[in-house]
């Protein structure tokens, strides 16, 4: 099974952009080379970032205040590394999308139900 990568969050006004070059086509193209199934999390997280737009987006993504956080005392705005929230809801979509391949791996899944 191969994995596309999720995207990131970079809009241009109101469209998220794509970043991450040839890989996710590459992938894809494997993919049917190889007769593996492909989970294509670039499409399936696009389709709900692009739905959340720029400002509700970034409630999945580590964003937080200086003093918000121990770990990050002067802050952070990184639209590349997801928080918690962010992490379930991309595990969820990567959970529906191997369920929908109806491959043996599905019946092991848990359900995750976080979803902005």
């Amino acid at each position: 099974m191969l994995f596309t990568p999720v995207v990131r969050r970079k809009f241009d006004g109101t469209q998220l952009v794509a970043t991450h070059g040839a890989y996710p086509d590459a992938a894809r193209a494997t993919a049917r080379e190889r007769s593996v199934p492909l989970v294509d999390m670039e499409r399936e997280s696009a389709l709900l970032v692009q739905q959340l737009g720029p400002d509700s987006s970034r409630t999945l993504w580590l964003h937080l205040d200086a003093g918000a956080n121990p770990n990050y005392p002067n802050g952070v705005h990184d639209d590349t590394h997801f928080n918690p929230l962010g992490a379930r809801t991309m595990a969820g979509l990567a959970i529906d999308a191997v369920r929908s391949l109806k491959l043996g791996l599905a019946t092991r899944l848990r359900s995750c139900a976080a979803r902005p």
